[in-house]
């Protein structure tokens, strides 16, 4: 089945960086567009960056600048990197893919930025 299997949050101060890692399992990871997503206490889970199985990407506005995403095939493995944090970046961040229609998310990663 298919399992996503988030790392690297934590606990970070304002401007710091952290890089979060997704392994994927259970698909063919080099077909398949995947997103990092954030959902903080009290408001809805949001797209926070994106990237197709070409390697084309989107963000949302609030990171722009400040977070890139990629993808390594050979390790099923997206990641984030966030720059700049901003004590507005805290929430939990989860990893989703598509397959045959359905979502898959993982179980996500705490990240919280103090100011």
């Amino acid at each position: 089945q298919v399992q996503l299997v988030e790392s690297g949050g934590g606990l970070v101060q304002a401007g710091g960086s952290l890089r979060l890692s997704c392994v994927a399992s259970g698909i063919i990871f080099s077909t398949h567009a995947m997103g990092w997503y954030r959902q903080a206490p009290g408001k809805q889970r949001e797209l926070v960056a994106a990237i197709t199985s070409a390697g084309s990407t989107n963000f949302a506005d609030s990171v722009k600048g400040r977070f890139t995403i990629s993808r390594d095939n050979a390790k099923s493995t997206v990641y984030l990197q966030m720059n700049s944090l901003k004590p507005e970046d805290t929430a939990v961040y989860y990893c989703k893919t598509q397959r045959f229609g359905m979502d898959y998310w993982g179980q996500g990663t705490q990240v919280t930025v103090s100011s």
